[in-house]
């Protein structure tokens, strides 16, 4: 009888052995996952923000371009409908190209000459008359 207990004492012990190893190997896992989840968020985040970046700074290379160019310059520009797969807003202020996602997570402001006009998604028309910036007008 004695031998029986320990026979069963042992296989008790085993299980529940087993049991905490499982039970480490599901969290050590859990928190490997995590980890790349949260790097695969970062990587998303940092290319949204490079996408709002360089609509930005293509459309103040073009308010620059117009403020050195002389007057009488005239051209044509386009910037796309959404930034990657997410949709935004854009609007000229005060010296200011604001642009930020419909969803309010990303943002970026940057400076541009005083310019008269707005900005459309996709086609837009800068001209220089009389040393001042037209935009669409």
């Amino acid at each position: 009888m004695n031998n029986k207990y320990f026979a069963n004492s042992r296989r008790a012990q085993v299980a529940i052995e087993f049991i905490a190893i499982i039970g480490a190997v599901m969290f050590f896992m859990t928190l490997f996952l995590l980890a790349v989840q949260n790097e695969n968020q970062s990587k998303i985040d940092r290319n949204h923000n490079i996408q709002l970046k360089e609509i930005a700074l293509t459309v103040q290379n073009e308010m620059n371009l117009a403020l050195k160019s002389s007057n009488g310059y005239s051209r044509e520009f386009k910037i796309p409908r959404t930034a990657g797969n997410m949709k935004y807003e854009i609007t000229l202020y005060s010296g200011i190209v604001y642009i930020k996602t419909t969803n309010n997570k990303y943002s970026l402001a940057l400076p541009i000459p005083i310019v008269i006009g707005n900005i459309n998604k996709t086609n837009n028309k800068i001209k220089k008359i009389n040393g001042q910036i037209y935009l669409n007008q």
